[in-house]
């Protein structure tokens, strides 16, 4: 039996090539791929803004059923794996025993591994433009909820989790946001997602910010009590969430920040041009900037819960266009983000 993969050439080329199924070994995991959705950062590495290996197999927001378990493999919560469980998985896959591990830092670990931007050497499933994912021990994985279709749970291993990570970053820094003042500058989809974990969290008043008019149409339905664009004054801020990368975003949320106010960067994932801090306002103004990259698997689990609880309230299906079959993926990548936040890809 064989599985089928998209691997990435470089610039626009994508080839599909066949690979044997591989038997799960103790702690590892196989899983027939569902549904992929389209993360920016692997727009960003097709269109040259981001360095990845090629050749190499993209995608690494997925869900998927198990359709093979070695010994020993289970979830987050310990549970362990069985054919038939319909789960979604993480980013990183951490050695657990480096300074950095041993910390609480797993997601920054010294040998990390990382689905979908590892090199293809002509026989991993390791990345989510696959019909299948062979997931290695030590991989963060989440049963999916059967009340989260597969577009809404893909996003999860990215998007969703990652989001939780800036979270809770921002109430670890600034305390509960109860009838705090939120600012969310970028209003795709991790912008969208924290301005409904910012409304669950009781935040009073939540400003999204984007060039897109659609998008910031889309952001009422996800908590926003109001909408701007980067050309016009925030509003003062308790907590300023920064998913779009642009310096710009970046200073104009700092500026925005009240005494004690926080400021998490979220989406300065490339380089670009420094910005300036006033070390004084800082100081006098008790302020705190701070990044999350990548996130812990407790994490991941708290995205699914998340995603479980405000199924019914948040309209988290319309993020994700309809899917392209697994030979079309060159055209969902190639597109760039349409109305829908999330391409996807079913294999």
């Amino acid at each position: 039996m064989t599985a089928r993969v998209q691997v990435w050439t470089g610039g626009a080329g994508f080839e599909e090539r066949r690979v044997p199924l591989p038997e799960p070994g103790p702690g590892e995991t196989l899983v027939r791929v569902r549904l992929a959705t389209v993360c920016g950062s692997d727009l960003h590495t097709v269109s040259g803004r981001r360095p990845g290996p090629a050749p190499g197999v993209l995608g690494h927001e997925g869900v998927g059923e198990v359709v093979a378990a070695g010994p020993g493999a289970v979830t987050v919560a310990g549970e362990p794996l069985v054919l038939g469980d319909r789960v979604v998985w993480g980013v990183v896959v951490s050695c657990g025993d480096c300074d950095r591990c041993r910390a609480g830092r797993a997601a920054k670990c010294r040998r990390a591994r990382k689905i979908g931007h590892e090199p293809y050497e002509g026989g991993e499933l390791f990345g989510c433009y696959a019909t299948h994912v062979h997931l290695p021990t030590g991989m963060p994985i989440v049963a999916a909820p059967r009340e989260l279709p597969d577009a809404v749970a893909a996003p999860a291993g990215c998007a969703t989790a990652t989001v939780a990570a800036v979270m809770a970053a921002a109430i670890a820094a600034a305390g509960p946001l109860t009838g705090r003042r939120v600012l969310v500058s970028g209003a795709g989809m991790l912008g969208l997602t924290a301005m409904a974990m910012a409304a669950e969290a009781g935040a009073a008043e939540i400003t999204a910010v984007d060039l897109d008019a659609d998008r910031l149409r889309l952001a009422a339905a996800f908590g926003a009590t109001r909408a701007g664009t980067p050309d016009e004054p925030p509003p003062t801020a308790d907590v300023a969430l920064e998913f779009s990368g642009a310096a710009g975003a970046v200073a104009s949320g700092l500026a925005a920040l009240d005494v004690g106010g926080v400021l998490v960067l979220a989406g300065s994932v490339a380089p670009g041009p420094a910005v300036a801090v006033d070390p004084e306002r800082v100081v006098r103004n008790w302020l705190t900037v701070t990044g999350v990259h990548n996130y812990e698997s407790h994490h991941l689990a708290d995205a699914i819960t998340f995603l479980a609880r405000t199924a019914a309230t948040r309209p988290w299906g319309d993020l994700v266009a309809e899917p392209v079959p697994l030979s079309a993926t060159a055209s969902a990548l190639g597109a760039g983000p349409g109305r829908a936040p999330r391409a996807s890809v079913a294999p």
